[in-house]
């Protein structure tokens, strides 16, 4: 895959469309095992060599898929986790130095490594964002060898400008995609200006921006899209990218007709990547045909200027009133 972008402060090339591996540890409903393998080999095999994952995707599964993995993975594979949803989600003052090597500890054994190449604060309370001892804990991580980097996975973009501001943060993860615009204007300047990576999560909006979902589809019970259509079990903006269901489908349909002849996520994807600033994107997969064909996105013809425009227009019409001001 030939479309390649720096990785902020990581000092690494990665290729600009990733793998996003929620999907193959768990709240999708159930992936096989080997079905889960033949997943990440295929996307390795389309190109792709930035994958993303977390320690509590399945208390752990995803990890250790990805450690099964590594061994036979294309070299230069960058594999970036994340760490701290193990605590009370709103709990700051369970940050600390000690909670953090356990953390880094379960993940390099699951993951099969003795060095990480990024971990990320996963969606941290916000006062930990301001916190000078949560950094300089991290950065002990990195002076100790359990990674190499180190960056902040965030929900806003106050919080993601909290994290730029830092000197060490290699990167920032923030939902971004025709849904989320706030991050375009608000946020992708700072982050390219202090040299820091952006990994864009949440691409394809859950699946809407697929074009496969409407109204009336369903989804199995361990699938957060049923439970936490409302942010029942995390923040709503991690379902759906906020969006009430039948705005967003609504949406969905508009844009699949600015795609023209590209299907509706390569096209979104296409248009997330051409995103100044924008470092490497992470669209999940189940199977290996959605590996391949999220790696192709990257052949798809940059979006014209036309339909960047269409997208802030549909955004306008459809959107906005539903997106939440912090978001």
């Amino acid at each position: 895959m030939g479309l390649t972008r720096v990785l902020g402060r990581t000092g690494r090339r990665v290729g600009a469309i990733g793998m996003g591996c929620w999907q193959i540890g768990g709240s999708w409903g159930d992936v096989a095992e080997d079905a889960a393998l033949e997943t990440l080999q295929a996307a390795a095999d389309a190109g792709v060599t930035f994958f993303d994952t977390a320690d509590v995707y399945g208390d752990g599964r995803s990890e250790k898929l990805l450690g099964r993995f590594l061994p036979t993975a294309p070299e230069g594979v960058f594999v970036a986790t994340k760490m701290g949803r193990r605590a009370d989600p709103h709990d700051a003052s369970a940050y600390t130095l000690d909670a953090f090597r356990a953390w880094n500890d379960r993940s390099r054994e699951n993951l099969g490594v003795d060095t990480l190449d990024l971990v990320q604060l996963h969606c941290p309370p916000p006062p930990v964002l301001t916190t000078d001892a949560v950094y300089e804990a991290l950065d002990t991580l990195v002076a100790e060898g359990r990674t190499r980097a180190y960056g902040v996975s965030v929900e806003t973009v106050a919080e993601g400008l909290d994290a730029v501001a830092r000197p060490n943060v290699a990167s920032v993860q923030i939902i971004l995609n025709p849904l989320r615009l706030k991050p375009v204007t608000e946020f992708l300047p700072a982050a390219a200006e202090a040299g820091v990576g952006v990994v864009v999560r949440v691409p394809l909006a859950s699946g809407l921006l697929t074009g496969k979902i409407d109204e009336n589809s369903t989804f199995a019970a361990d699938d957060h899209r049923t439970f936490n259509r409302n942010g029942e079990a995390f923040d709503v903006g991690e379902t759906f990218a906020g969006v009430p269901l039948g705005a967003g489908v609504q949406a969905a349909k508009r844009l699949a007709g600015v795609a023209g002849d590209v299907p509706l996520a390569a096209f979104t994807l296409r248009w997330i990547v051409e995103q100044p600033g924008v470092s490497v994107v992470i669209p999940g997969a189940r199977n290996p045909e959605q590996a391949r064909a999220n790696a192709a996105a990257a052949d798809v013809a940059a979006p014209t200027t036309a339909q960047l425009d269409a997208v802030q227009e549909v955004y306008r019409d459809l959107v906005a009133e539903h997106v939440h001001d912090r978001w």
